[in-house]
């Protein structure tokens, strides 16, 4: 079966997962107003095209610290991707090998950093969260050891938000399954078989006998990260990661201004995909106050269509990352799903740069597209 859009992708996970796996996935936090806000952010931003220009090639490449990626696509941090295929970071990892992009390892990962590393040659980025000091001491030395290239830290989780699709579905770990939960997977044959009888999928990176602290899974499982994290550890944690290092969940630009003060390489725009604060503004929306930061500007949540990842360059991106997207692909197909939807999102980038009549992906400098006061893109 042809699949036409993200959306489509979508809805065949909705079929194929037991419906607390998809709520899971694919679910906010309170009212999923953060959530619903990132789309209507997105389809709210026009684009005016200039037309006659030659556009019979076109290049979507963007340059990152000196080198090429084939398109300004980094596949997001996203925990407990076993959920959905089994050894499902494995096969995102391989399906963004495959396509020349870099792929984050989430801390709360169903493959440990170790096996991912051993199954895939491409660029590998690995997602922090802090639980405690010496745990995170470890994750990242480990992530050094296994020649990861980026240290992603995540800040926006001082504590979980409220997520009430899963606690409707008491989705807590470990799992405790009630009458309707097991009716539904016995539904959903497929998922059963394929991850299922396994059983429910551990914290690989957890299951190791560095982790000597029995409260640390607990509170990676619960979200309980250390509150009490702060700019002085943030620099502590620049000291010890000798290589390029991101801070991801930031929406105003001032700590964005502070992290790059402090040593830091990039930072990732982000409400969590509406998963915490729910009255957080859109990332797409705050990105252009973002242009006082002398960085690289990454921006997530809400991303489905290419011509989103158009605009989010033309505002000052200067890659995206993707998350449910590529999940419903691992969902519907494995790594080979996973590389059709961020083929199709290629094409679709490729579509819209025709159309708007430019041959590469257009930048604020470039003057072909400026944001208005509400943040729609027009000609100058």
């Amino acid at each position: 079966m042809t699949f036409l859009n993200v959306e489509e992708y979508r809805r065949k996970a909705r079929r194929l997962l037991p419906r607390f796996v998809f709520d899971y996935l694919d679910g906010g936090s309170e009212d999923e107003v953060a959530l619903k806000e990132n789309r209507r952010a997105f389809e709210a931003i026009k684009m005016t095209p200039r037309l006659l220009n030659n556009v019979s090639v076109r290049d979507q490449s963007v340059e990152w610290f000196g080198q090429r990626l084939p398109m300004p696509i980094v596949i997001a941090p996203t925990g407990l991707n076993g959920l959905y295929r089994r050894d499902g970071d494995i096969l995102l990892a391989r399906a963004a090998s495959r396509l020349g992009i870099p792929f984050t390892l989430s801390t709360a990962s169903n493959n440990s950093i170790e096996d991912v590393a051993k199954a895939s040659n491409g660029d590998l980025w690995f997602q922090l969260y802090v639980m405690n000091r010496d745990f995170a001491d470890q994750l990242v030395d480990r992530a050094l050891a296994a020649d990861f290239s980026h240290l992603v830290l995540t800040v926006d989780v001082a504590m979980g938000g409220k997520r009430e699709r899963d606690e409707r579905n008491n989705f807590v770990m470990p799992f405790r399954f009630r009458p309707r939960t097991i009716a539904d997977i016995l539904c959903h044959p497929r998922w059963l078989w394929d991850v299922g009888r396994y059983g429910a999928p551990s914290m690989a990176n957890l299951a190791t006998d560095m982790v000597t602290d029995p409260n640390t899974q607990a509170a990676l499982l619960s979200r309980k990260m250390d509150a009490s994290f702060d700019w002085d550890d943030l620099k502590r944690l620049r000291d010890r990661w000798p290589r390029r290092l991101l801070v991801k969940g930031l929406l105003h630009p001032d700590d964005a201004k502070r992290a790059i003060a402090l040593g830091v390489d990039a930072v990732v725009v982000s409400n969590h995909g509406g998963r915490q604060l729910d009255i957080a503004p859109a990332p797409i929306d705050a990105l252009p106050r973002f242009s006082i930061v002398n960085a690289p500007i990454i921006v997530d949540s809400g991303i489905r269509r290419g011509s989103d990842i158009v605009k989010a360059i033309s505002l000052g991106a200067s890659a995206v990352m993707i998350g449910r997207a590529a999940l419903f692909g691992l969902a519907v197909g494995g790594e080979q799903g996973v590389v059709e939807v961020i083929e199709l999102l290629g094409r679709e980038i490729d579509r819209t740069q025709a159309l708007l009549g430019t041959r590469e992906l257009v930048r604020p400098t470039s003057g072909a597209f400026l944001p208005d006061a509400r943040g729609a893109l027009g000609a100058d």
